[in-house]
């Protein structure tokens, strides 16, 4: 099936489509075998080697840049600039809402923006004002805006 195929292109290509591949599932780990396969097409190309010896090359080149690529990113790790992306609820915290479902006992139902969500804090009438303080899984935590500002103007 890939006769008449050099063994270098075979390597290349296979290092493209994990390229590729890296691309559509990122993951930051195939980029690297990519790389080991890319590496082994090059030296393929320049030193004839056989089969046995592409796959020891390619195996042994994809350990050394896996291990050194894990050992790079635990000392220097990747810091979002936005760590609070994929984290709606703490994108809430701050943020005031109004009490749509009276807080009692603890627990009620607030407005934020344009969504209804569980909450727990002080008791609260329906139309009062609140500040998001945090969350408890899903349930945000609030307490009532009047009490928010006397800690900031205080």
């Amino acid at each position: 099936m890939l006769d008449g195929i050099e063994p270098h292109w075979i390597w290349v290509a296979l290092g493209l489509i994990l390229a590729a591949a890296e691309m559509l599932v990122p993951g930051v780990f195939l980029i690297w075998l990519a790389m080991a396969a890319l590496a082994t097409g090059l030296l393929t190309f320049m030193f004839d080697l056989g089969p046995v010896m592409q796959v020891v090359q390619f195996v042994t080149v994809a350990l050394i840049t896996v291990f050194s690529a894990k050992r790079i990113l635990r000392d220097r790790p990747i810091v979002s600039s936005d760590p609070l992306l994929n984290n709606r609820m703490g994108r809430l915290v701050g943020e005031t809402a109004t009490v749509t479902v009276a807080i009692s006992h603890g627990s009620g139902r607030i407005h934020v923006g344009d969504s209804d969500w569980s909450a727990r804090g002080p008791d609260l009438s329906v139309g009062e004002r609140v500040r998001i303080t945090g969350n408890d899984g899903s349930v945000l935590l609030v307490e009532p805006l009047q009490a928010a500002q006397q800690v900031i103007e205080g």
